[in-house]
């Protein structure tokens, strides 16, 4: 089994020793396109309804696993970005799976995350934005009450004089296009897969 097909079907407990293996007579950076792929391969399953979510999540772990044995290897051999990302939950949601999984598919697809974690308040995201200088900053969160916060951090960004620096992206669970606009986001993603294409077509990548 290839470790593209390690990744897509999630064998966690295999990745590692696979990966030591091709690194015997591979690049580093070729064993990481291979990897890569196996993950851009199970989002497309999951877009196209082929897998579940839960599929998808330990489908990532799994590339994370992986990745820990490549990464050491690389040194300064890394890939061009596309772009840089701010990714946070906010304030009042402590929910982190859906928010890693977006990390996850955005550094796969060559954005550099800067993520600020969960529970996130304005004032932290405005910092980032000025102190890391994004193209975009991604809003996640889980729940109906605190998804009314990404509102607020949009207006706290437009004070602080900020919005015209950063395109916004929103999204999870209760989020919908409609209220995106509502809010003033730039963008809307249904889900991590949906992301990376969005995010490319707010940079013109």
């Amino acid at each position: 089994m290839s470790i593209k097909d390690i990744v897509v079907e999630g064998d966690i407990y295999n990745i590692q020793e696979k990966i030591e293996k091709e690194l015997k007579g591979s690049e580093p950076l070729r064993v990481l396109d291979e990897l890569v792929e196996g993950l851009r391969q199970a989002g497309e399953l999951f877009a196209n309804n082929k897998i579940f979510i839960v599929d998808l999540m330990v489908a990532a772990e799994t590339f994370n696993e992986g990745l820990k044995v490549i990464q050491p290897l690389l040194g300064h051999k890394k890939r061009d970005t596309i772009g840089k990302v701010v990714l946070g939950t906010v304030k009042g949601d402590v929910h982190n799976i859906g928010k890693n999984l977006v990390k996850i598919m955005f550094e796969t697809a060559g954005f550099e995350v800067v993520d600020l974690g969960i529970d996130v308040p304005s004032e932290k995201f405005i910092n980032a934005i000025i102190d890391h200088k994004p193209q975009i900053l991604a809003l996640s969160a889980l729940l109906t009450s605190t998804m009314l916060e990404m509102e607020y951090v949009i207006k706290a960004i437009e004070e602080a004089g900020q919005r015209n620096n950063v395109k916004i992206m929103v999204g999870g669970a209760p989020v919908s296009e409609r209220f995106a606009q509502s809010i003033g986001a730039d963008a809307f993603a249904v889900d991590a897969v949906s992301a990376i294409g969005i995010a490319k077509k707010l940079l013109g990548a």
